[in-house]
């Protein structure tokens, strides 16, 4: 292969900033989830809860894939928040459904219980998967 005269760091400023803009679109997913759900995810995460563990990496693997997706397939950053945002409140929507489907599911996530937990890790990354898939153009 013919390597060319190219300065390979040339595109390094955008790189950096949408990774920024991705680390800060993921604080704020984690901060808006940890916040609708009821119970606290790292003090059970923390103590050894499995069970939140997994649902709480359901949830953000569910939502970082549709991310990717959208960082690919932006046009410019304001395209990369609006999907973004758009990612988000598909997980967020998996969480209240999943919630309507199995009302002892924040019980049985609290008791440690695997199978609910894996269940709405299951719908997240669905939900994120389809989501990506749509975010193509």
């Amino acid at each position: 292969m013919l390597i060319t005269k190219t300065n390979y760091l040339e595109t390094l400023p955008s790189f950096l900033v949408f990774f920024g803009i991705a680390l800060m679109l993921l604080a704020v997913f984690t901060a808006i989830y940890v916040w609708i759900t009821p119970h606290k995810e790292f003090t059970l995460i923390r103590a050894g809860n499995a069970a939140a563990a997994t649902s709480f990496a359901g949830a953000v693997i569910g939502f970082v894939i549709p991310l990717a997706s959208v960082i690919a397939n932006s046009l410019n950053i304001i395209d990369m928040f609006v999907w973004g945002a758009i990612a988000m409140v598909a997980q967020i929507a998996v969480f209240a459904l999943a919630r309507w489907l199995m009302p002892d599911l924040l019980k049985a996530i609290e008791a440690g219980q695997i199978a609910p937990a894996a269940t709405l890790a299951a719908f997240s990354l669905a939900i994120g998967i389809l989501n990506a898939a749509c975010m193509t153009y």
